[in-house]
């Protein structure tokens, strides 16, 4: 077995680093740990803030390619996998996308997400069947994501999908990272030493998690998933967001109870199309008309000029606003 990498100054990389400020951790009370992992974690979002025009580009390349038909693939190893997953499984509930638009890959496959699969990460090209399997290519945008920036499948994914034509980023937490350098947007947040020495989880975890929720949640407010700042996609599947729908209608369009009731019931529990209805009067076909000319914008149908979109009715129109 292969106890050192070669060539490699693992115990460099900040991630790794042994910070001499946390060593003695073992030794305190309850009271003093959390606060001191409660007053690292407060680091985190700095961090994040120093690298928001990397990820303003790399919002823009997913909105490109969602544009254009394409797809946002996240890869990674381990918490940074995980990571990924999660992200991409929350877009479909969240914006109502299909679960194909965004996707999670991890190094050793779905049993990765439970349980450690040893050896997956150091796979160069275990990445590649995936990639494969997908058909990644020029409309689509790759995100590896890894903490050390060297983790070799995550380097391996973007130096893959980048051949293939596709746009690429590298979320990593160290500065000049291998990650960073194989693709087209790095994105590199350097949250310093972790509180266990070497636990990505910890900050690093946190970071790479507030940087995905920002490629997606700005990515899908681009592409007019929201109204204002309403979750107007989302989708009713269960008691709790069936609720949300009903007083995100109400928000949205300042109708009673019954008559968000009724537009929602109309319109299969979807908000955006019942949130249009109530603003303008129109029939449902008329709903569905403007939001397809519109690309799905509620925003952009309230806005079309009105050449472009079908006339309200003559009888119970209401304003537009």
């Amino acid at each position: 077995m292969n106890w050192h990498v070669a060539g490699e100054q693992l115990g460099q990389l900040t991630t790794e680093t042994v910070s001499e400020d946390f060593s003695q951790i073992d030794r305190l009370p309850t009271d003093e740990l959390v606060a001191l992992v409660n007053a690292q974690d407060a680091t985190v979002a700095g961090a994040v803030a120093t690298q928001l025009e990397p990820i303003a580009r790399a919002v823009d390349l997913v909105v490109e390619a969602l544009r254009a038909g394409g797809r946002l693939v996240y890869a990674g190893a381990g918490t940074a996998g995980r990571l990924g997953v999660l992200d991409a499984s929350e877009c479909p509930p969240t914006f109502n996308t299909d679960p194909s638009l965004v996707i999670g890959l991890i190094a050793g496959g779905p049993v990765a997400l439970t349980t450690a699969v040893e050896g997956a990460e150091d796979d160069p090209a275990g990445s590649h069947a995936q990639l494969d399997e997908l058909g990644i290519g020029e409309h689509d945008v790759v995100v590896g994501i890894s903490a050390s920036g060297r983790t070799p499948y995550a380097v391996g994914a973007v130096t893959e999908a980048r051949r293939r034509g596709a746009r690429t980023v590298g979320l990593s937490c160290n500065a000049g990272s291998a990650l960073g350098a194989a693709a087209d947007v790095a994105i590199e947040v350097v949250v310093g030493p972790e509180v266990v020495a070497g636990s990505t989880r910890l900050k690093s975890g946190t970071a790479q998690k507030l940087v995905c929720n920002m490629i997606t949640t700005c990515s899908m407010v681009r592409l007019g998933k929201t109204y204002a700042n309403l979750m107007v996609d989302v989708r009713a599947s269960n008691e709790k967001l069936r609720d949300r729908a009903h007083r995100i209608v109400t928000a949205a369009t300042g109708a009673d109870a019954d008559q968000v009731s009724r537009a929602l019931e109309t319109h299969g529990g979807r908000a955006k199309p019942a949130i249009l209805a109530l603003l303008t009067g129109w029939s449902p076909q008329q709903v569905d008309e403007a939001l397809a000319t519109a690309d799905g914008s509620l925003r952009g149908a309230l806005d079309e000029p009105s050449g472009t979109i079908p006339p309200p009715h003559d009888q119970g129109s209401g304003p537009r606003s």
